[in-house]
């Protein structure tokens, strides 16, 4: 990818990055209407200057759902990724440093988490401890896991040859301060970015969490299960599946080019 090429993406990716968490944001106090608000009297509107996105089958605003559902999307996508890297990261270095049986141990455990996709995971943990939004958190977290321990080891490995390494084994460090020290500054920059795809990735999975009923729990709004909502009334109200749909969409579109911009600059020759 070019330089212009490169800051266009990158331009694109925090504008609607920054709209959308900006909205998120300020949903937590404001929103033109209150997002778990019924009136039946206004059901089913379409967009106009009092309600800008229409209202839903129970008279909903769809714009003040969409702005609280944001905040849901975020939350979970966020706290999921701090969870991979939380978990992670340490065990792709230990795995780099150690090597040998306890390399293969590692690894072999994150073949296991990664055989399970989110969706599975969170019906096997919601069939323990019933759906809702931290569950969710929970199961595309454990998904994250395998993600970036892989993607730590593979780096690390690489890093562990470099003569910066060697020089402090010479020195007289120990494998784990090495870790600390040399390898995971060094990791910082792939990090973020595959910290990047794996957010855009956890709105997507918690927006097809809710919409199978295993993320968060009305009244909490969730864009997922917004089109689960509207998918019946498609023919008379299509906006109010065209909205949450493009809130998706564009979101992770944002993320993915603020990830695909970062991947190009880390990876700059």
């Amino acid at each position: 990818m070019s330089l212009p090429t490169r800051n266009l993406s990158f331009a694109i990716g925090v504008v609607i990055t920054a709209v959308f968490i900006g909205a998120a944001a300020l949903s937590l106090v404001w929103t033109p209407y209150d997002p778990a608000g019924i009136d039946i009297l206004s059901k089913l509107r379409p967009p106009s200057a009092q309600h800008w996105f229409g209202t839903d089958q129970l008279g909903r605003d769809v714009l003040s759902m969409i702005m609280a559902g944001g905040r849901n999307s975020v939350g979970v996508a966020l706290l999921s990724v701090v969870i991979g890297l939380g978990a992670g990261v340490p065990l792709g270095l230990a795995a780099a440093a150690r090597g040998g049986g306890v390399d293969e141990f590692l690894m072999r455990g994150n073949d296991v988490l990664f055989a399970f996709p989110a969706l599975l995971l969170a019906i096997l943990i919601t069939a323990v401890f019933g759906p809702g939004a931290i569950n969710a958190i929970i199961a595309i977290g454990i998904f994250n896991i395998p993600v970036f321990a892989r993607v730590t080891r593979g780096s690390a490995r690489v890093l562990w040859t470099r003569d910066y390494c060697l020089a402090a084994q010479v020195a007289g460090k120990g494998r784990l301060r090495i870790s600390a020290e040399h390898i995971l500054p060094n990791l910082a920059a792939l990090l973020a970015v595959q910290g990047t795809i794996q957010f855009s990735l956890g709105i997507i999975a918690e927006a097809g969490l809710s919409y199978v009923g295993l993320g968060a729990q009305p009244p909490t709004p969730s864009w997922g299960r917004m089109l689960n909502e509207a998918q019946t009334l498609t023919a008379s109200a299509p906006s109010l599946a065209w909205f949450p749909g493009l809130a998706i969409v564009l979101f992770v579109l944002g993320v993915n080019l603020l990830g695909d911009a970062a991947h190009g600059a880390v990876h700059e020759p």
